[in-house]
Parts: structure tokens; sequence; C-alpha cells
């Protein structure tokens, strides 16, 4: 039956598709060993090759974009040769798990793994068609019964692929030249531009955008560009290449004004065909302040009915409804968003603190506003994860906020991320987290944070290569945000896979070549892989020249960057920057007065350096005393009473925290908290357990690097042991970092 189609002919093992293939040029089609120069030299390119193209364009028939993306080919080409293909289901959950597996089969990086031919594939999709169990992994019975209750218009749909399939390799068989890939599908949401210089009206144009993208998100049909994405292209208007770097077929885009004097607003919007560059449809409304809600809704209505997604009773809903009918409160909210949006590391906590305050006044306005809610918990969730707050009341605070959401919403997506986010930061539940996660994605399709906390929680859990393809997915969805890279980087360095760490922050730097967070990790992977800080010292003495006003964000690695040069100036100079905020080495904060401690102790100043740990002790024992069972808090402590010489209170304190924090429950902290159980030891002049600890804090996953352990002054105690520096060798670099 397939050969009715003209398929099994056109794609025999010895057919010249993937000559053809090569010459129509399209990157996204193209299988990786084509562009190898040792395969496509080496005349074994075949079959496989072409199963591969297949299933690129069977995955854009079936997603509306192709597997990889990119802003040029070398990118494609690279993200194809270097990750797995996104899972079908990611994109479109609602397609059959045996037609994901067909489509994963021709995907495969390693071309023994595909269909042996083009001919085998079409088979494949024949006994899917019939009902029959697949090739590629049987069938059960019942998703056999549920196939065919449930997907009757997705089997209909790869009847007419095959049909395509065909025509398409035809095509190319008979022209031999250049043809336009299939168009990509989804839509960008832009960030809609502010018509005065007022910052609040900035604060009202990004709440409007984010609203309508949030509506469209919610829509399973849709593939929709997450937020972080598209507010990189604020103020950048070439359509065509914003389309293209993002892979969506269609932009939304608009300005927005308020008449301060009549409480009155006027926004304009346009859908814009990225393919062409043409305008789809243009509206503009002229409408009192509180029509904003309804006009939000009637935009991603439009939109939705442009682009012909279907649209569930409970997804009609979701965009009608308002987030809130009070306009003050949605600014509050707005403004909230805005702080818990950035990164920097200098002010996090005082921009938590302000976030929780502003929508404190929000739902205080509006009882009902469930986004509020949501975001008032993760504000307190991070207060209390991150350790600025690591006590009962703050985690008491971010429950009660999700409760209230329960109470308003319990079947809403964001109710149950708010949930699972809340049971990961606060109760490291993680299995009762992720399964939240599984009830928030039925709602919410499109949400790489979704795929990004479970990427997380899977790194907690030493799931390494899951958290990875999580953490990829939370990237096709989201495909300009950095941080989701910087994540997979941070993944790849506590794994001592420092190549691969490497690759990922490139990738990010591509994307973003002025991100300053990717700019310095890059600079910091010298420093940690080999030792070597001339990296990070230029990297920081630039951003120091360039923009002075953005060094707090990195000031853990301008500290590491002066300790490991022994520079007591320049680590001088990073303190009266950064003030009062604590420093960061993985959820443990070295207070202010501990790095000036370690600074009087480099100098030989111990009548100094003691003043300062009984003061750091002081503040010190306030924090342990709030959160007595808070494993980071206790390194401090107990690196403090260390540095006194109180050796008892030292090492139990450190051994305390290594038991509230095993690595079998947490694979980034737990590592963190040996390592620091070490520190301790030497610093108490007990080498042996120092080097018994360091010996198992160094086995990956590890947060102890070469370059810490060679240069920082932490160290000093044990240099010169022969099984420390046995320790320090064996994590020493196997390559060099600029191969």
């Amino acid at each position: 039956m397939v050969s009715d189609f003209g398929l099994a002919k056109c794609l025999e093992p010895t057919s010249n598709l993937t000559r053809t293939l090569t010459v129509f040029g399209a990157p996204e089609y193209v299988a990786p060993e084509q562009v190898d120069p040792a395969g496509a030299g080496s005349g074994k390119l075949g079959p496989a090759a072409d199963v591969y193209s297949l299933g690129a364009i069977l995955f854009d028939v079936l997603t509306g974009r192709p597997p990889f993306l990119g802003e040029h080919a070398l990118k494609v080409i690279q993200q194809a040769s270097e990750k797995p293909a996104p899972k079908l289901r990611t994109l479109v959950p609602g397609l059959d798990r045996d037609l994901e597996t067909i489509c994963a089969k021709c995907l495969e990086r390693e071309p023994g793994a595909r269909y042996r031919s083009a001919g085998a594939l079409a088979e494949d999709l024949e006994r899917w068609l019939e009902g029959q169990p697949i090739a590629a992994r049987p069938l059960s019975a019942p998703a056999l019964i549920w196939r065919w209750t449930g997907l009757k218009s997705v089997v209909a749909g790869i009847a007419a692929l095959l049909m395509a399939l065909g025509l398409v390799a035809g095509a190319m068989m008979l022209k031999g030249g250049a043809t336009t890939p299939p168009a990509t599908t989804g839509v960008a949401v832009l960030p809609f531009e502010s018509l005065s210089d007022d910052k609040e009206d900035a604060v009202f144009a990004d709440g409007v955008q984010d609203d309508i993208l949030t509506k469209l998100a919610s829509i399973r049909d849709l593939r929709v560009i997450s937020h972080t994405s598209v507010m990189k292209y604020r103020g950048k208007r070439s359509i065509r290449e914003i389309g293209k770097a993002l892979g969506v077929s269609h932009i939304l885009e608009g300005a927005v004004s308020r008449s301060r004097g009549s409480a009155r607003f006027h926004l304009k919007a346009r859908l814009m065909d990225a393919r062409t560059g043409a305008l789809v449809w243009e509206e503009e409304y002229d409408r009192d302040l509180n029509d904003v809600f309804a006009v939000q809704s009637e935009l991603a209505r439009k939109v939705v009915q442009r682009l012909r997604a279907k649209i569930s009773s409970a997804e009609k809903l979701a965009v009608e409804q308002p987030p809130t009918t009070d306009f003050i409160a949605f600014d509050l909210y707005n403004r909230a968003k805005n702080l818990l949006a950035l990164r920097l590391s200098s002010g996090l906590k005082a921009n938590l603190l302000q976030a929780v305050e502003l929508l404190n006044q929000a739902v205080a306005r509006d009882s009902s506003f469930l986004q509020a809610y949501c975001q008032l918990a993760y504000a307190h969730d991070q207060l209390y994860f991150l350790g600025f707050d690591h006590t009962p009341a703050r985690l008491a605070l971010a429950e009660a906020a999700i409760e209230r959401a329960f109470r308003l919403r319990p079947d809403a997506g964001e109710t149950h991320l708010a949930h699972a986010r809340n049971l990961y930061h606060g109760q490291l539940d993680y299995g009762g987290a992720l399964a939240e996660l599984e009830v928030a994605q039925q709602t919410l399709p499109n949400d790489a944070r979704i795929f990004r906390m479970m990427g997380y929680i899977q790194r907690r859990q030493g799931r390494w290569q899951e958290s990875t393809q999580n953490l990829e997915r939370a990237s096709d969805l989201d495909p300009r945000n950095t941080e989701t890279l910087q994540q997979i980087a941070l993944s790849y360095g506590v794994l001592y896979r420092y190549a691969d760490e490497k690759s990922v922050l490139e990738r990010a730097l591509a994307i973003e070549p002025n991100d300053l967070d990717t700019k310095i990790a890059l600079a910091a992977l010298q420093f940690h892989w080999n030792a070597d800080t001339r990296s990070m010292h230029q990297t920081i003495d630039l951003i120091r020249t360039a923009n002075s006003g953005a060094i707090g964000g990195c000031a853990d690695e301008w500290l590491n960057c002066a300790l490991a040069e022994r520079d007591v100036a320049a680590a001088k100079d990073v303190l009266n920057t950064i003030d009062d905020t604590p420093l960061t080495d993985y959820s443990v904060h070295p207070t202010r007065l501990v790095i000036e401690g370690v600074l009087a102790r480099m100098t030989k100043n111990d009548g100094d350096a003691r003043a300062l740990f009984m003061a750091a002790r002081t503040q010190q024992e306030k924090t342990v005393q709030a959160e007595p069972n808070y494993g980071p808090a206790l390194c401090v402590l107990g690196l403090i009473d260390a540095g006194l010489g109180r050796r008892e209170e030292a090492l139990r304190e450190g051994r305390r925290a290594v038991e509230l924090v095993p690595v079998e429950k947490d694979a980034l902290v737990g590592p963190t908290m040996i390592k620091y159980l070490a520190m301790i030891a030497a610093w108490t002049g007990d080498k042996d357990l120092a080097c018994e600890q360091l010996a198992i804090a160094v086995r990956p996953p590890s947060t102890v690097s070469y370059g810490q352990l060679k240069l920082l002054p932490f160290w000093d105690p044990l240099r010169g042991d022969p099984r420390f520096e046995k320790i320090v060798a064996s994590v020493a670099p196997k390559e060099e970092a600029n191969k």
C-alpha cells in the first residue's frame, strides 16, 4: 500500500536521496553524518541518512517545526550532532506514544539505531495505521483501544503524511535543487512598546503582553514561545529574522499608551507572518482602563482564530478569564514579576522582599487574584530555598499563599505549579513535586518552567541524563533563555564534563553575545578546569570598565578570582561593592565578616582575624538558632568555630550539616556539605578527617574543582600533605580547556 503513495520506490536503499538532500540544502532535514567530513567523504552514507531526513520531515508535519532550530545552518547542524531530538509529546502532548517512538527512532544520532531503510520506516507507519504493534516498540492492548477511540484525526493525518512524504521525496529527486522547507508554525508575542517615557507605562505594556502570552500558552494546539525568550527582542523588529530564530510562523506585536487625565489607554496590535514579513491583521483600541482585560482576551482569541488552533472549552475559559478585575492590583503584580525576573545575585534578596511587599498589596486589593498568590508563594519559597530566610515562618507564608490558590482555583495549572515548587523548595519532596508538575502540564502545555523544574528536581535526585533532557526540552520551548543553558552547563561542570560545559556555554553566548552571566561562566570555567585565573580576571576587568553597575552580579566569581590570586586588596574591593549581601556557594552563604576574617589570616593578622570571627559567630549563631536544621547555615558556623579554634563544636556542626543533607537526598547540595566538613576539619588541624572527607567530596557529582583545591586559601592547611596532593592530582585536567 505504501508503494501506491510512491514512497517505497523512491526510498529504496539504492536511491540517491542522500545526495539530493545535501543539494537540497535544508539543514533542519539533514542527518548529522552528512555534514561530518569523515562520514560524508567516506562513501558510508546510505539509507540511514535518508531515514533521518524523512524523520525530520515527519517531525515537522506533526509539530509544525523542525526538530532543531537555530539562527543559522551551522547552529542547527551543531545541535543535531550534539543533543537528542525533542520528544514529539513535549510539543504536542496529545500525540500517540508509538508515533513518538517511530519518529524518535528515525532521528537517532547513531545511524545504526535508526530504521534500516526508508522502506522499513514506511512499513512501521503502516503497522501504526492498522493498529498493529510497531517494530520499534510493541504496543499494549489498552494503547490500541485508546488509539482508535482518541486519535482518528491523527491517523487520517498520517495517511496524508505518507503521501506527502512520497511527493516531497519525488520532488527532490526530480528537481535535484533547493526547495523551501516546510513552514514552521507557532506564535511569539513580542514585548509591547510603551509610547511614553514613563516607567509605569512600560510596566503596563509588559503586563498586557504577558497576559496575552499566558492565555495563548494555555492552548495545547499552539506552540507559544516562552516569556524569557521573547523579552530578548524588546525594541527589535526584524520580523523575519525573529521568526526564523524562534521557529515560529507568526508574531504578535503591539504598542500601548495611557492617558493619565482620562484613565484611558490606546493599544495598537498587529499579527505578522514571520515567513514573509506580511501583515496578517491589525487592530486598534481606545478604551477605558477597566476594559484592558477584555481587550487582552479579544486579542488572544483573534490569534487563535487566525492560526486555526483547536481549542477546548476549558482553554476557551482560560482565554476569556481576566487575571483580576482591579487595575491597580494588576499593576502591582506586574511590577513584582519584573523584580522576580531579575537575576543579579547582589540584589536578589532585596528584590525578593520587595516583590513580596508588592504582591501582598495586590492580593489585599483583590483577594481572588490567583496569579498574584502563586507569585507570592514563589517569592517566599525562593527566600527559603536560597537560604536568605530558611525559617519555618517563611515556609508557612509560602504555604498559606498556595492554600489560598487552591481554594480559588484547584484545577488551575498555575496552582499546581506553585505547589510543585513548594514541595521541591520547601519540603524536598521530589516525588510529590514531580507528580504536581504532571498535573500542571495538562493545562500549561507550553510552559517551559515545568520542564525546567523537572530538570532541576531530577538533578537533585542524581538522575542526570533525565535532568538534562528536560532542561533541553525547556530550552526548545524557551529558545532564547540563556539561563536554562547555563543550568545545563552547571550540571556538566559538577560531573567534571568540562568540555561539554564549555560547548553549552558557547551555545548560550551565540544566542546572547552580551550576556554577562554566560561570559563570566565561560571565564570561570578556565579557573575550575585548569586552575587558570587569567580569563576570569580579564573578563571581570572588562565588566568593571564597560558596565560597573553590573559587577555585583558576578561577585562570587570576582571574589574567587581575588582569593585565588592572593590579592587581598581586590577581595576587599569585592566586599565594599556588595555591602552586606552574602556570597553564595551552592546554598552556603559565607558572610562578609567570615571573608574578612579569612583575609586577615592571609595577611598574618591573627588578632584581627579572631575579632572578626567572633563577630561573625554572633551573627551566624542567630541564623542557626532561627533555622537549626539547615545544613548550609551550620557549615558557615562550623567554619567560623574552626577559625576560632573551637574544634569540637566545629566538627559537630560540620557533621550535622552532612547528616541533614545527605547526597542521597540532594545530589547537588549534599556533596557541598561534605566539602565544607573537609574544610572545617582542615582548619581544625584534623588532616586525617579532612583528606578522608575530601576524597569523598571530589567524586562526581562534585562541587569541588581542581582550581579551588589548587589556588584557594581555604585549603592551605592541607598543602604539602601527600594525601591532599594526590586528591588534587586526581581532579587535574586531562585535556586543555581551550581545545
